[in-house]
Parts: structure tokens; C-alpha cells; sequence
């Protein structure tokens, strides 16, 4: 009798820790591997000769809601690779970084295993703002677009600005 007493303890100890452990109901979360679908920035990419290239980002949650988002990118032929730690704010969703001079939002759309990240903020003085529809998995999904084009238009993006970059898995030098 003691035996089944302690088990069931035991049981309620590991549940209560366990609830601890998981996200509120109210607060999803949004730690794992991202593809990034499309993009749309201030500037227009469109007009480049070759495809913007773009590698999956991981996002971890840490302590406290902050976020830390490892990026890879690629420029002038090399890969780089650089972290990002987002601290949250009182609203929902909303995260500052760079000593507070970029704000990002993760904006939840109804297509599942999908969202969009947005950022405001200053480069090099001037004002910049940039959204990019990410999914749990690369593939193109028809319905996950149709939301993002709603998104740009609400933000007042031209939707001609509209890119899909070039999904790679991993960062490899391009050989001349």
C-alpha cells in the first residue's frame, strides 16, 4: 500500500513539473527549425539577376518568453551565421533586439505550421520594415501565400516586392 501511494505521488510530482514546463495556453511555442517561403522588405528585391538564397533559422525559446534566433545567410560568396536574442514585451508576440532597436512581431495566421515574422526598425539611420512568411517545413504551401499577401497589403507593402528566395538546407561555398 505505501509502494502504490508513493507511485501515485511520485506521478503527481511528475505532472506538476511537467505543466510547469510547457507553454501557457495562451503563449505557442514557437522554438524549432523555420523555412523561410517568401519575404518582403521595404526595398524591392525582385529586380536582381539571381534568387536570394536563404537557409532554415532555428528558434529557441529561453528563459523568461525571450527568444535567441540562429540565422544563416549568405554574402560575397561566404556563409555567415549569426544569432539573434529577442527579448519579450508586455504585448503578445512582440520582442525587442539590438538594445532595443528593432522590434519583431510573430504574427499567427490561420495555416498551420505557419507564421510571419515582421521587424521594424532603423538601418544605418533610415527607416526599415520587413516581413517573411516561415513554415515548419520548406514546401510551398498555396494557402500560407494568400495570407502573407493579406499581411503585406495590411502593412502597406507593395506586393510587387513580393519575393520567394532560393530554399537551401546548408551553407555551402559556391565553387567559381
Amino acid at each position: 500500500m505505501k509502494s502504490l501511494l508513493l507511485t501515485v505521488l511520485l506521478l503527481g510530482l511528475v505532472a506538476v513539473l511537467k505543466a510547469q514546463e510547457a507553454p501557457s495556453d495562451d503563449q505557442e511555442d514557437f522554438s524549432g527549425i523555420w523555412y523561410t517561403k517568401a519575404a518582403v522588405c521595404d526595398r524591392n528585391h525582385t529586380d536582381r539577376n539571381k534568387p536570394m538564397k536563404v537557409f532554415p533559422m532555428t528558434v529557441t525559446a529561453l528563459e523568461g518568453e525571450d527568444l535567441e534566433v540562429q540565422i544563416t545567410f549568405w554574402r560575397k560568396g561566404q556563409c555567415h551565421m549569426k544569432k539573434i536574442l529577442m527579448h519579450k514585451t508586455e504585448e503578445p508576440r512582440k520582442y525587442t533586439a539590438f538594445r532595443g532597436k528593432k522590434v519583431f512581431y510573430i504574427h499567427e495566421i490561420p495555416v498551420k505550421d505557419h507564421c510571419i515574422f515582421y521587424y521594424e526598425g532603423q538601418n544605418h539611420g533610415k527607416s526599415h520594415r520587413k516581413g517573411k512568411l516561415v513554415g515548419r517545413d520548406p514546401e510551398e504551401n498555396p494557402e500560407a501565400m494568400e495570407e502573407f499577401k493579406k499581411f503585406v497589403k495590411s502593412k502597406g507593402f507593395q506586393e510587387k516586392n513580393i519575393f520567394v528566395p532560393e530554399q537551401l538546407d546548408q551553407c555551402v561555398a559556391e565553387s567559381d
